[in-house]
């Protein structure tokens, strides 16, 4: 009754501003419900409101009617803005990038503006840095002087990107590359094409400028009141993100692929009701910082059928860094993320590192991870803080992930190693980190139900990896099929629950315990010829019940080592 009401009360609305529209001339535009997005937020086990997609007048304003030429050599950069703002003088409508290749500097949005790019049509951003003006702004959590992103919008409502063309942010002239991601050849190739590299020939640079440009950075952070024009000389080090979107209501992205990125490729921060679909994003694997979407204390967000081919994370939610996000105090909360192809990235679906406000209420399903380094990736550190909850992700297939398929790890910063299995006792180094006090930058990760996940090839089913002090708490895992090289390795971790599991690793043990607490084995199925079923390690390992388990399958295959006795196994 409530939801009929005030669809009622937003039609009187409507109707008034219709007709004040008509006496007055002006041009008004309305967000409505998309029958789609619609399907995505309902049925969901926490609470969604319904997200309103921007609608636009039916103005129509062309580039080339304001100069532009498509001939990917004119530089067309006052004709986008003056399309813009001439849209959005009117009252809103559709921006028209018509085919050809438009060459451009920045282009900054407007609200009620839809920027749509026709089929054939492909914007390249300039490799001049002079265009991109030196801003403040965000990156990576914290505020930073940056470059202005190539395509920006600050607090503004109503906008979108569509149509099927290309954007490409000429991110190789930003941005730096590794040695170890490129071939001798690739490498010797790169090197001869001009730049610089560092005193150790492992990362290549584009100018002896930008390889300064950190040294200089970390110089004026030690300073009071630096004016931007003292940033002009690292200005070619300060790489903006591709699509910048600040304090954004009602954003529609829809069928563009947006590629070659300078850093992030789409960075949405602080936005509401956004919906993200039918896009490609792209970025070489080599790409650093080539995330694909990264989602930063963002809230009622829908993606879905978008593909995802990147150099770092594709999908990544984050909230702020250490003290700063927890005082900005906006989770990215209300996501769902469905229906969604990744085929390189560091992490399929991820959550961090900068996840100081949290992250909560996620749905993410019926997405395929093909060949990404990790499948489903969880990380923070000590300092961040945050509480990472209420997580629901199901109907996930992976293939060939060259690490875990599902990860979550407590030691983004530092990784205190592991000993793989070699027959030896003691199975695990001594950590070196030792238990800290728990306070505001202790990060949590918990509640968080994953079911119905198939891998086929993986490095390590999962790692689990909690702190001493917090561990990884209220996991769920249900109706899981992978198969990897080893098994499963849970350290610092309590009340975590395998249902229907079924684990196909190369090495023994199928399990590794650590410091485990409250851990539910039932219905766990894996090779009958593996010599070890479950290894437990640690002085806190203890309450391990095996439930709906053959005795027979499992005699013999339980080790311990001196700190865990027999009665913390419990068959049931």
């Amino acid at each position: 009754m409530m939801r009929i009401i005030m669809n009622k009360n937003k039609l009187k609305v409507c109707v008034i501003l219709f007709i004040l529209g008509i006496v007055s001339g002006i041009n008004y535009t309305y967000a409505k419900i998309d029958k789609q997005v619609a399907e995505y937020t309902s049925g969901l086990p926490f609470a969604m409101p319904e997200i309103d997609i921007p609608e636009f007048p039916d103005n129509v304003f062309s580039i080339v009617d304001f100069g532009a030429i498509g001939n990917g050599h004119t530089k067309n950069s006052d004709a986008f803005n003056k399309a813009i703002q001439a849209c959005a003088e009117a009252g809103g409508g559709k921006v028209i990038v018509p085919p050809g290749m438009w060459l451009t500097g920045s282009i900054k949005l407007e609200s009620n503006v839809n920027l749509h790019l026709q089929k054939g049509a492909i914007i390249i951003f300039s490799k001049r840095f002079e265009d991109y003006p030196i801003i403040r702004t965000s990156w990576e959590g914290i505020p930073r002087v940056r470059c202005t992103s190539p395509i920006s919008g600050f607090n503004l409502e109503n906008i979108a990107i569509t149509g099927q063309g290309v954007i490409d942010g000429s991110g190789e002239a930003w941005r730096p590359v590794k040695k170890f991601k490129l071939t001798e050849h690739q490498w010797q190739e790169l090197v001869k094409s001009g730049g610089a590299v560092n005193e150790k020939r492992n990362i290549w640079w584009s100018s002896e400028e930008v390889l300064h440009g950190e040294e200089l950075i970390k110089e004026l952070s030690k300073k009071q009141d630096v004016s931007l024009e003292e940033y002009e000389a690292a200005r070619e080090y300060l790489r903006p993100v591709m699509v910048g979107l600040v304090q954004c209501k009602r954003v529609l992205l829809d069928g563009p692929t947006f590629q070659n990125s300078p850093a992030w490729n789409i960075h949405p921060l602080m936005c509401e009701d956004m919906v993200i679909r039918n896009i490609i994003v792209r970025n070489p694997y080599y790409a650093q910082n080539g995330d694909g979407l990264d989602i930063e204390s963002c809230k009622n967000v829908v993606v879905y059928k978008c593909r995802f081919d990147v150099g770092d994370d594709a999908i990544c939610l984050k909230s702020g860094k250490n003290e700063y996000g927890r005082q900005r105090g906006k989770p990215s909360e209300n996501i769902i993320i469905a229906d969604c192809i990744v085929y390189h990235g560091h992490g399929g679906f991820t959550v961090g590192s900068e996840m100081s406000g949290g992250v909560r209420n996620i749905a993410v399903h019926d997405c395929m991870f093909l060949g990404t380094d990790v499948g489903l990736r969880f990380k923070t550190t000590r300092g961040r803080g945050g509480i990472v909850e209420n997580i629901y992700i199901q109907n996930i297939l992976m293939k060939d992930i060259p690490t875990e398929a599902i990860r979550f790890n407590m030691y983004y910063d530092y990784q205190p190693p592991i000993v793989e299995d070699n027959g030896d006792e003691q199975d695990y180094i001594e950590m070196v980190e030792k238990e800290f006090p728990v306070d505001e930058g202790t990060p949590r990760f918990q509640k968080i139900y994953i079911k119905n996940v198939i891998c086929e090839g993986a490095d390590r089913a999962m790692l689990l990896r909690g702190l001493p002090e917090m561990p990884i708490r209220e996991i769920e895992l249900d109706n899981v099929f992978i198969s990897a090289d080893k098994g499963i390795t849970c350290i610092e971790a309590e009340k975590i629950s395998f249902n229907d599991v079924t684990i196909i690793p190369e090495k023994s043990p199928v399990f590794k315990l650590y410091n485990c607490s409250d851990i539910s084995l039932q219905k766990v199925e894996f090779p009958e010829q593996k010599e070890v079923f479950i290894k437990l390690e640690g002085e806190k390992t203890g309450n391990i019940q095996l439930k709906g388990i053959d005795k027979s399958d499992i005699k013999g295959k339980i080790k311990f080592d001196k700190n865990v006795k027999s009665k913390d196994i419990i068959l049931k």
